[in-house]
């Protein structure tokens, strides 16, 4: 079964065991507008039926229990094959009835790796849409040879080879090789599945991934799981903590929630906090409760914000707490959520002397978990640029609805821990860039960048979509938002725009969602919060727009000065053929072609992951648009590429070059045009 929302799969289905707040090597006329919106905004207007139900804990579980009784129904009206079955991870249900369920799969009793899918059906349990991380057909799936060629001990001796020449230490298997069917690249094929423990290079944890080719021994793939990012706190001020009676750092009524003292150990849970009193700390980082009670006040906060905004109680959903951990290892300038523990762990910064367990670096850890109970968006390329920028918007979330005097909400992160030594922000959500890495709109090649500099991609059309383009303050801070585009974006506030981000990665992104799907599903939210005609959708495809990916629906004209090329003429695009092109003739330009000339491509295909596009000049040279990818799992290419051609003359004949590199998907070059 194929709905138009199937896609290929980029990388894993399996579950992102961890992610930290910052990458290896950190680099180190206006307008007043109203924070952010309020929670009444954000339903106003918006179809009360698609906003997500507060479901308590044992609602959740018996939804769950459905899901799993019906599992097989629900694989045989999916069309999969005797040997492929579902395994139920997560129910969302709306207001109205409609429940989003989330699958992984196996096949012949082996995990499908980018096999996850999300079935959304109707009250009267009729399939509305479905979703998948994969577009590998049952067919494909079960022509998998089972049989292994090679030993368990080659994949994990490989694997450790890899976790030590990536300067790992006290490398050793954290579990034995296991079985798995690798579907995330193109054909699916038996391999093995090694997770590599001990510590990394500079004192995190490992969780390095490993998949191996079952057949030949070949590396197909890695990941690492843990990725470089009354009590008196020393960011957040003095606030109330969640405690236990006894006098213990443990959050009663947030699921038990503890926060433990590692007292620079860098294993186990260390020793939860007590008192003889309930007053925690006292402001300076010199006291070690201090640590204890900024991230036990940011995981109550955390708490709070996802159960009465987003309805979801708990991580997890369930109802169950997570917990921290403080004063990890010596000089340790990171913090991260670690999946497999379901906890966060904070290191006390350079010279043990800045713990970074302010309130928007607690949001952010927390929200990895988020990500890995809903979308499993996977910690590589595109989806983990998505993973990151989904921690630091719900940060921002957190942090705005806290409200807290000493650290107001802002769109700046990490700007309380001062990583860079100089006072300034870990990151920008206005514009990127200005951290010196991250990214601020979508290129072809943004996915091979760091997933801490990717993310500035999603940020910034979040950033956006919530408060617009151009200058004004927020809260007392200054920002001014450029767009790609160069045109203006209204936003429709952060109260709305959360609400839009949430159910997408709750109901509409897989483990393989990349930019181009995230746009198409937060399109799908909006729609079904607003309306597809609303000022709300027309907004993020906008946002989306001015960050480079995709284009606006109308409303809106570049800027003038260019002398405009184009060729409308449809080209059909051979399905697995030879490359095809649509050609205009440029004449009346003077000198050689610019250095920022737009190439706006509009292609209607079924699946764009199969497509080779390039700018071809008049000299014959080559310039790559965009590239086949099993990651790019969207329909249609509408886009404008910006390509440095200053090395030829402009004055010739320029082709557009397109070829469909697999077989299964069909489309056509609707439009090609240059702008000088």
């Amino acid at each position: 079964m194929r709905s138009t929302h199937s896609r290929r799969a980029t990388a894993t289905g399996a579950l992102i065991a961890a992610a930290a707040l910052l990458a290896v090597g950190v680099q180190s006329g206006t307008a007043t507008a109203t924070p952010t919106g309020t929670a009444a905004q954000a339903t106003a207007g918006a179809e009360r039926g698609a906003l997500p139900k507060q479901l308590s804990p044992s609602q959740r579980a018996e939804l769950i229990r459905e899901a799993d009784a019906t599992k097989a129904t629900t694989a045989k009206g999916l069309g999969l094959g005797a040997q492929e079955k579902l395994v139920v991870k997560d129910v969302v249900q709306d207001n109205d009835g409609t429940t989003h369920t989330r699958y992984e799969r196996t096949f012949a009793g082996l995990p499908v790796l980018g096999g996850d899918m999300v079935v959304e059906e109707s009250k009267a349990g009729n399939t509305l849409d479905v979703t998948k991380a994969s577009k590998v057909t049952s067919t494909e799936l079960k022509s998998v040879d089972l049989k292994a060629d090679i030993a368990p001990a080659k994949a994990e001796s490989q694997a450790l080879g890899l976790a030590k020449a990536d300067g790992s230490k006290k490398t050793e298997a954290s579990q034995a090789p296991r079985k798995v069917v690798w579907m995330a690249q193109g054909k699916p094929q038996l391999a093995y599945e090694t997770v590599v423990g001990g510590l990394q290079d500079d004192g995190t944890p490992n969780e390095l991934h490993v998949i191996t080719d079952a057949a030949t021994g070949a590396k197909l793939f890695e990941w690492q799981g843990v990725e470089k990012g009354v009590g008196n706190t020393e960011y957040s001020g003095q606030v109330t903590l969640g405690t236990a009676p006894s006098y213990t750092l443990t959050d009663t009524g947030r699921g038990n929630h503890k926060t433990y003292n590692l007292n620079h150990g860098t294993s186990g849970t260390g020793t939860l906090f007590t008192n003889s009193t309930d007053v925690w700390g006292n402001g300076q980082a010199s006291n070690a409760e201090t640590a204890g009670a900024d991230a036990h006040y940011g995981a109550a906060e955390t708490w709070d914000y996802y159960k009465n905004v987003q309805g979801r109680t708990g991580i997890r959903g369930d109802g169950v707490g997570a917990y921290s951990r403080v004063h990890y290892g010596n000089n340790y300038v990171n913090a991260f959520w670690q999946d497999s523990c379901f906890c966060m762990t904070y290191g006390d910064g350079s010279g043990n002397a800045n713990p970074l367990t302010a309130l928007d670096v607690a949001a952010h850890e927390m929200s990895h978990g988020v990500t890995a109970s809903t979308a499993n968006l996977v910690y590589s390329g595109e989806s983990g640029g998505l993973n990151e920028a989904t921690s630091d918007i719900f940060a921002s979330a957190v942090e705005f609805y806290s409200n807290t005097s000493a650290d107001p909400g802002d769109y700046l992160i990490g700007e309380k821990i001062d990583i860079n030594g100089d006072g300034t922000p870990l990151r920008y959500m206005d514009k990127p860039s200005k951290d010196g890495a991250s990214k601020d709109s979508w290129y072809s090649g943004v996915g091979n960048v760091d997933v801490h500099y990717s993310s500035g991609v999603a940020n910034h059309f979040f950033y956006l979509l919530a408060e617009g383009s151009g200058a004004k303050v927020v809260n007392g801070v200054s920002y001014n938002s450029p767009t790609s585009d160069g045109l203006p974006v209204t936003g429709i506030s952060l109260a709305k725009a959360e609400k839009i981000w949430f159910k997408a990665l709750s109901t509409k992104f897989t483990s393989t969602t990349n930019y181009a799907a995230a746009r198409t599903g937060t399109l799908a939210a909006a729609a079904d919060l607003y309306g597809a005609t609303s000022a709300e959708y027309k907004a993020v495809g906008d946002a989306w727009a001015a960050v480079n990916v995709g284009t606006r629906d109308g409303g809106g004209t570049p800027e003038p000065g260019g002398k405009v090329f184009e060729n409308a003429a449809s080209v059909a695009i051979p399905d697995g053929g030879a490359a095809i092109t649509s050609s205009v003739n440029v004449t009346g330009v003077t000198g050689n072609a610019p250095s920022t000339l737009k190439v706006t491509v509009d292609i209607t295909h079924t699946w764009r992951g199969d497509l080779n596009i390039d700018l071809v000049g008049p000299n014959g040279t080559a310039y790559r648009l965009k590239s086949a990818s099993i990651s790019d799992s969207a329909d249609d290419v509408k886009a404008t590429y910006t390509v440095d051609a200053s090395a030829q003359v402009a004055n010739g004949t320029w082709k557009l070059k397109v070829q469909d590199m697999y077989s299964g998907d069909t489309g056509k070059i609707n439009s090609f045009k240059l702008t000088f």
